[in-house]
């Protein structure tokens, strides 16, 4: 099965087959790696990629997924071949205003651009800190900031809007 995944804004192929034993076989943007998973709980992945251990953790808050790899976050979507096509026919995707919200309550500790900006996809846009925990929220596409809403020292909630990038 093929996969297209966007992390950050950048988009990748991940093909995935059945191999030897039972094993999956993965391709990431057409090179071969050597991986082993196993889901470790709830939202919690342990993985091996060439030899490099690490757990991934996912998070979603409304209709956005986030993974948590070795203390960062990247927004993410996975979609296969049958829903890419079905979505780029409807005319989705990064098209339009994107929200940027909260993955959970806390504190907006940094606005990291101005209203007007000019943004790459997967740059940082506002930092929140959450349970001792600064999370830098990123801009899902290539665009202008619209609008800032959540300013420097806000308490903020879960899903709440903190920008707006077009």
């Amino acid at each position: 099965m093929t996969y297209e995944v966007t992390i950050d804004g950048k988009m990748h192929r991940v093909e995935l087959t059945r191999g030897p034993e039972a094993r999956m076989q993965c391709r990431l943007d057409g090179r071969e790696l050597n991986v082993d998973a196993v889901e470790a709980g709830r939202d919690v992945l342990s993985i091996v990629i060439d030899g490099r251990a690490w757990e991934v953790k996912r998070e979603r808050v409304g209709g956005d997924m986030h993974l948590m790899i070795a203390g960062e976050r990247y927004a993410a979507e996975v979609r296969d071949p049958r829903s890419f096509r079905a979505r780029k026919a409807a005319g989705a995707g990064l098209e339009g205003p994107k929200k940027l919200v909260s993955p959970m309550p806390g504190k907006v500790v940094r606005v990291l651009v101005v209203q007007g900006a000019e943004v790459e996809a997967g740059q940082g846009v506002v930092v929140v800190e959450a349970m001792k925990m600064q999370n830098e929220i990123k801009s899902p596409k290539k665009g202008i900031v619209s609008k800032i809403v959540a300013a420097e020292g806000a308490t903020v909630n879960a899903g709440e809007a903190l920008a707006i990038v077009e």
